[in-house]
């Protein structure tokens, strides 16, 4: 038995899969996954070998219980094949999925990761920044005052070690944080907004502080990885 982690597109029409993903998944019925709508639709463009009715969905997400996590310890130990799909990107990345990845070895069932697009890789190879030493953070605290002081936490360790600061916002969130970094950090720390990846409306853009502070993008609801250095 094997928990295959699968990767999916970071926009609907943008990427190219693996043939290796796409025939594993194709030789899969049962998946744990975020969201079943989001799943099937992405498993009918994949062109799974089988119907709809006969595949079977397990939900993990924020929500799910640690009752829920359990029973799902029930599922991956049936001697199965299994996939852990992700919503967009790699999944066990700032994603629920890595609980079910580490009771997948504490039970000597073999995780197999299969390649996929990456948004935080996508988002640190084109900021420009240090690619030998950097720090993924996911998000940051969702509380205004703890937000600001983490920000200046992580803005010390970019220039103090000269370390790429990586986090990632709720999309509504978004220009609350661009604020929140333009009152915190100096004016010449560097930021990547990294945006749309792999979309048509893809933007990636480095600058210093104090040049976001002349015209802030508008990125409200969309899909984002924000970057500091030096």
């Amino acid at each position: 038995m094997s928990l295959y982690l699968i990767p999916t597109l970071l926009s609907e029409n943008a990427g190219v899969l693996s043939s290796q993903l796409i025939d594993v998944v194709r030789s899969l019925d049962e998946f744990i996954v975020e969201n079943e709508k989001t799943a099937r639709q992405f498993l009918k463009k994949i062109e799974t070998n089988f119907k709809q009715n006969e595949l079977i969905f397990h939900l993990l997400n924020e929500h799910s219980s640690d009752i829920d996590i359990s029973d799902l310890t029930d599922v991956i130990k049936k001697g199965k094949d299994i996939g852990l799909l992700s919503e967009a990107g790699c999944p066990a990345v700032a994603d629920p999925g890595a609980s079910i990845v580490r009771i997948a070895h504490e039970n000597n069932i073999r995780v197999i990761p299969l390649t996929g697009p990456s948004s935080i890789l996508l988002a640190l190879m084109a900021s420009g920044m240090n690619g030998q030493s950097f720090v993924f953070h996911g998000y940051l605290p969702r509380d205004p005052n703890q937000r600001k002081i983490k920000i200046a936490i992580i803005e010390k360790d970019a220039v103090k070690k000269n370390q790429t600061q990586i986090f990632i916002e709720t999309p509504y969130r978004n220009m609350q944080l661009l604020t929140d970094l333009m009152q915190v950090c100096s004016g010449e720390t560097l930021l990547c907004v990294a945006c749309n990846l792999t979309s048509e409306n893809e933007m990636v853009k480095t600058m210093p502080i104090s040049e976001w502070e002349k015209k802030l993008p508008e990125i409200n609801k969309l899909p984002a990885i924000f970057l500091i250095g030096n």
